[in-house]
C-alpha cells in the first residue's frame, strides 16, 4: 500500500506535477472536499494534502441506491491514510421530475459552504454541451469557473484515475453514471466520441478555451451591467440588448443559486420594462410586474399566470 503521508506525496514527481496545475488555497488554509469515492473526487482529497491544505472529506449519501451508504468507508478509508478528518451526512432528495438536478440541490445543501469539488475539464466541456442544449446565454457557455471551489479543473479526468491507480488507491464506481437516461451521461459516452470523430481531435481542451474567452466576455458585460437599476423600468429599455439582458438575469437568479430565467422570460421582460406588456412570468409561478416605471419581483401566487400580459 502506497504511503499517503504528506511528507510521501511531496516527493511524488506525478503529485507534484498534478499540484502545480491546481489552483487550491494557500497551504495552511483549510478546505472541505466533497469526496464519493470516485477517482475524480479522491484524487481531489489526495493534491489537497498535497497542497498542504488541511482538509475534511466530506462524503454524501443521498440513499438513491442499494449499498450507497457503503461507499462512505471507502472515503473513511483514504482520509485516515492521508491524515485527513471525515464526515459523512446524509442528503434528503425531495421527489418530483429531474432527479440529477434534485440530488445536485440536495447535495449543495448538505455540504458546508466554501467546499471544494472535484469537477475536472472533461466535465467543464460535459457542462458546457450540456448549457448549449438548454439554450444557455454567455454565462451558461463560460462554464464552470475555475478557482478554489474548482480546484482540479485544469486536470483531466484520466489524470485522477492514473493518480489513483499509481497511489493504491481504492475508488467508488457508480453505476448511475453509466445511465442513459440521464443527459450528462450520454454527452460524456455519446457525444463527445462523436464529437472527436468528427473533428478529429480532442474537443475537451478545445471546449475549455472557449469557454475561458467567453468568461472573459461575461465578466466584461457583468461589470458594465453592474452600473445599471434592473429595477428602473425606462434604463433597462434604453439599455443595449445584451447590456440590460445581462443585468436581469443577475437580478432573477434564484436565491442560493439555480438556473436563471431563459433567454425568451428575458426578452418577456424586456417586453415589460418597454410598455408592452403589463406583467410577465419569469418562472417557478413568480413574475414581473411595472408599476409607475419600476420593475419589480411579484412572488407566486395560486391564480395562473400567463406568459405576458398584454395592456
Amino acid at each position: 500500500m502506497a504511503d499517503l503521508a504528506p511528507a510521501a506525496l511531496a516527493d511524488d514527481p506525478l503529485v507534484a506535477a498534478l499540484v502545480r496545475r491546481c489552483t487550491f488555497p494557500p497551504p495552511g488554509e483549510a478546505v472541505a472536499c466533497a469526496v464519493s469515492g470516485s477517482a475524480d473526487s479522491s484524487a481531489l482529497l489526495v493534491l489537497a494534502v498535497a497542497a498542504g491544505c488541511p482538509a475534511t472529506a466530506v462524503h454524501v449519501d443521498h440513499g438513491l441506491r442499494p449499498g450507497s451508504a457503503a461507499e462512505a468507508d471507502v472515503v473513511a478509508s483514504l482520509a485516515a491514510r492521508l491524515g485527513a478528518a471525515f464526515v459523512a451526512v446524509r442528503a434528503v432528495v425531495q421527489s418530483g421530475p429531474n432527479l440529477e438536478e434534485r440530488a445536485r440541490r440536495a447535495r449543495r445543501a448538505a455540504l458546508p459552504e466554501g467546499t471544494c469539488f472535484g469537477h475536472t475539464a472533461d466535465d467543464q466541456a460535459e457542462t458546457i454541451l450540456l448549457n448549449l442544449m438548454r439554450g444557455a446565454a454567455l454565462d451558461g457557455l463560460a462554464g464552470i469557473r475555475a478557482g478554489p471551489a474548482h480546484p482540479i479543473l485544469a486536470l483531466r479526468r484520466a489524470e485522477a484515475t492514473d493518480l489513483c491507480r499509481s497511489l493504491h488507491i481504492e475508488t467508488v464506481a457508480d453505476p448511475t453514471n453509466r445511465d442513459p437516461r440521464f443527459a450528462r451521461n450520454r454527452v460524456r459516452h455519446e457525444l463527445l466520441p462523436l464529437l472527436a470523430d468528427l473533428s478529429g481531435r480532442d474537443p475537451v481542451p478545445v471546449l475549455s478555451r472557449q469557454a475561458a474567452h467567453l468568461r472573459a466576455a461575461a465578466d466584461l458585460l457583468e461589470e458594465q451591467a453592474g452600473g445599471l437599476d434592473p429595477s428602473d423600468a425606462a434604463a433597462v429599455a434604453a439599455a443595449p440588448p445584451a447590456l440590460a439582458a445581462a443585468a436581469l438575469r443577475r437580478w432573477l437568479r434564484p436565491a442560493g443559486g439555480g438556473h436563471p430565467p431563459d433567454s425568451a422570460a428575458l426578452a418577456r421582460v424586456l417586453e415589460v420594462a418597454r410598455g408592452e406588456a403589463r406583467a410577465t412570468e419569469v418562472g417557478g409561478g413568480a413574475r414581473v410586474a411595472r408599476r409607475a416605471g419600476r420593475l419589480r419581483i411579484e412572488p407566486p401566487t395560486d391564480r395562473p399566470c400567463p406568459p405576458a400580459e398584454r395592456p
